[in-house]
């Protein structure tokens, strides 16, 4: 794990590979968790009886968003900055959803940083991420995060 004393540190590890989670299993509670909360129940991800018979692979697959989400807390494995602020979520870009993430899937987080910049009191990163499924040779998902973490 990358220990930084404050958000400026990143300045100096732009363009290198920050670290790799630990891996999480996808489970249908968080499926289905996340479909009630968003409303995005279409069946491939909801119905369990009907994914057994009309889905490749027989389950149901995670949504590409919910994937995605799980960005700020599989980085908790990658980097801490003991002196900081607040963080916000800046936005995403390139987002792709490589691969479909079908139930009891294991996914892990890669991170890379691709830039650091100062803006005000804070230190905006971008960071290059894949989410590896375990057993895959493509990715699930692949997208630029951005964090914005301020000074304490």
């Amino acid at each position: 794990m990358l220990i930084l004393q404050t958000p400026a540190g990143f300045l100096e590890h732009i363009g290198r590979k920050l670290g790799t989670s630990a891996w999480f299993t996808i489970e249908q509670h968080h499926i289905s968790g996340y479909a009630g909360l968003t409303g995005d129940d279409f069946w491939i991800h909801v119905d369990t009886e009907r994914a057994a018979r009309e889905m490749p692979g027989g389950k149901t697959i995670a949504h590409g968003l919910f994937t995605l989400s799980l960005v700020p807390l599989l980085q908790r494995d990658i980097f801490r900055v003991a002196q900081r602020g607040r963080g916000l979520n800046y936005g995403s870009n390139r987002v792709r959803y490589t691969a479909s993430v079908p139930v009891g899937s294991r996914v892990r987080l890669h991170q890379t940083l691709v830039d650091a910049v100062r803006v005000g009191d804070a230190t905006r990163l971008t960071t290059h991420c894949e989410f590896e499924l375990e057993g895959s040779a493509r990715p699930a998902l692949v997208a630029e995060w951005i964090l914005q973490l301020h000074d304490r």
